[in-house]
């Protein structure tokens, strides 16, 4: 009789005393350091495990894991004054980093931000805009 009794309660703590935790997505912003400059410059040896180029794609060569890939791009366009630029960046998702080159000036860092297919959007550290497409 009383685990008749018991058994309903047993099995109604039990379910509302398991409570899955639910992690907060992970936001990105248009400055996200996960993406470094020097990213574009350096491949760990692990990163190196799973290089792979493919000439079918626009991109220059991409690492990483299924659903985590780092994609390498040559760029090119134009600053907010018109003047072109060129450079290589690395993304991953949504935002990237890299190298804008310049004929006259030394070379400028720069995080970017897909704004559509095959174009970014790009800013230094003066908050100069830059808008590229991939190369």
């Amino acid at each position: 009789m009383i685990k008749k009794l018991l058994f309903p309660f047993l099995f109604l703590s039990l379910l509302t005393g398991c409570k899955k935790v639910v992690q907060p997505p992970k936001i990105n912003t248009f400055y996200k350091e996960a993406i470094t400059a020097n990213d574009r410059k350096i491949i760990t040896p692990e990163e190196a495990k799973t290089y792979h180029v493919d000439t079918d794609y626009q991109y220059e060569y991409r690492t990483g894991k299924s659903g985590h890939y780092e994609y390498n791009y040559d760029v090119k366009g134009v600053n907010s004054k018109g003047d072109s630029v060129f450079g290589n960046i690395n993304v991953q998702g949504k935002n990237g980093a890299g190298i804008l080159r310049f004929d006259t000036i030394p070379d400028i860092e720069i995080k970017t931000e897909w704004i559509g297919q095959g174009k970014l959007k790009a800013k230094d550290h003066q908050a100069n805009e830059y808008f590229l497409i991939v190369d």
